[in-house]
């Protein structure tokens, strides 16, 4: 790799890093994987999972070589090549042993930071070549010149066929339990990787599951408003935005809720997007494309691969409460989660047999992406005060950072959890959602969540249609 090749800096090496592990064979693509596929090709993008660390003072490009080495060996979902075909999802072949590259990047008079932000960037838009290069690009930011080797960032860039950032969580975990002295593992991988993934959905038991899934999709779909933000409201060719809102008065405010409720904070926060979509947009029911990491299934906890599926969520939250709507988001939110494993091209098709018996095309663009990686549980910790919650209001930030790859997405809902903070990740078609439109969102998720803490008998202020009213 020549050094143009990079955004910031100059490459000064390019290590061939061995690896070996064990596992390989070739098969299909897991039902998780088919889902990323299906997005990928949808896209025209290679989507990817990124992540730049600071290293520790000290640490050598052979460190990082070693640790590089170490993850590619061990998890198959790293080892592994795709095979594409002429329709449909490609197969997988999932390699024994190899070498990959790890690309030293001398950052010069550069902020090593700033390289490393670059470099991240730059390799999440860059297309892998999926049949012959490995899933997984890895870069060592060393300052100064070409003749300083210690290591300030190292960067990781990962295509989403083989992890998400569930998967991503997992993997460096398993890098921080590493022996200090001997590098040996903690144990052994005892999550299924992708091959026995597939394996285990083409069963009788997997098949079933899958049809579950399926039946619970179309039934959410036959009542589901097709066109919930209707024409757009603005001109224009399609254009996304991206919006960061940090509350500590949402964080606050689902705690509390959680306290009361006794249970995690999920279904707060839920049914607060639910209720400030609602208000904003007059769209009721809300119909959101839920991302479920599927890792509370048995034994897939700590599964360095890609088990995030999708599945849609109907809530109507006309003439209720905000207490109210969190106790249906619960139940709601807990039927999607558990009916979100399935083949995605049978899902695509399930699609389009509602559309043709509705005879219209759904407009399926609103998601909602929790993935927040704290515990959710507020077990033994005192919830705040009303006053705390308030106080908090007035520390909430906004600001318009863009990430390298913004969903195409009419409405697009991904949430942080900074230290003492949720932040709400907001990107929209600029000609559904303007900047003023996001900002009003934003906030009003932050206002329904703490209602939701301190006034749970507010009403959410959506009418039930007149209608609809009579015959009730």
């Amino acid at each position: 790799m020549r050094g143009s090749e990079v955004p910031r800096g100059e490459v000064v090496d390019r290590v061939l890093v061995a690896f070996e592990g064990e596992g390989s064979g070739e098969g299909e693509l897991a039902f998780g994987q088919r889902g990323l596929w299906q997005s990928i090709v949808q896209s025209g993008t290679s989507k990817t999972v990124a992540y730049v660390a600071e290293a520790d003072p000290g640490t050598t490009v052979d460190a990082v070589a070693d640790m590089f080495g170490f993850m590619v060996g061990r998890h198959q979902s790293l080892r592994t090549h795709l095979l594409l075909r002429e329709s449909g999802p490609p197969r997988q072949r999932v390699c024994a042993a190899g070498e990959i590259p790890l690309v030293v990047v001398a950052a010069g008079d550069d902020d090593p930071a700033e390289v490393a932000e670059a470099l991240s960037a730059h390799w999440q838009v860059v297309p892998f070549a999926y049949e012959t290069e490995w899933p997984v690009r890895m870069g060592a930011i060393v300052a100064g010149g070409s003749g300083r080797h210690t290591v300030t960032h190292v960067v990781t860039v990962i295509l989403h066929t083989s992890i998400d950032a569930f998967g991503l969580s997992a993997l460096v975990a398993d890098i921080g339990a590493r022996d200090p002295v001997t590098g040996a593992p903690a144990g052994p991988v005892t999550a299924p990787p992708p091959l026995a993934q597939a394996a285990r959905e083409a069963t009788p038991a997997g098949q079933r599951q899958n049809e579950l899934s399926l039946r619970y999709l179309r039934r959410v779909l036959r009542t589901a408003p097709a066109r919930q933000f209707g024409e757009p409201r603005h001109e224009g060719e399609p254009c996304y935005e991206m919006l960061r809102y940090r509350s500590r008065a949402i964080s606050m405010a689902i705690h509390a809720v959680a306290a009361r409720e006794r249970v995690d904070d999920s279904p707060a926060l839920l049914a607060s997007f639910v209720v400030g979509l609602a208000r904003v947009t007059g769209a009721n029911p809300v119909v959101t494309i839920m991302l479920v990491s599927n890792r509370f299934r048995p034994g897939y906890a700590d599964s360095v691969s890609a088990l995030i599926k999708v599945s849609p969520l109907l809530l109507d939250v006309a003439g209720l409460t905000i207490g109210e709507v969190v106790t249906r988001a619960t139940g709601k939110a807990l039927n999607a989660y558990k009916n979100a494993y399935y083949e995605a091209y049978e899902q695509e098709e399930a699609i389009r047999q509602i559309e043709r018996e509705r005879g219209e095309e759904l407009d399926l663009s609103c998601y909602y992406n929790d993935r927040r990686q704290r515990d959710r549980v507020h077990a033994g910790v005192a919830p705040p005060a009303a006053g705390e919650i308030r106080a908090a209001l007035a520390d909430s930030e906004l600001s318009w950072k863009q990430e390298a790859s913004i969903p195409k997405a009419k409405l697009y809902l991904s949430l942080d959890d900074p230290p003492g903070a949720v932040e709400l990740v907001l990107s929209a078609d600029r000609r559904y959602f303007s900047r003023p439109d996001l900002a009003t969102l934003a906030r009003a998720i932050e206002e329904a969540a703490v209602q939701a803490a301190i006034e749970p008998e507010t009403p959410t202020g959506i009418a039930r249609p007149a209608a609809e009213s009579a015959v009730r």
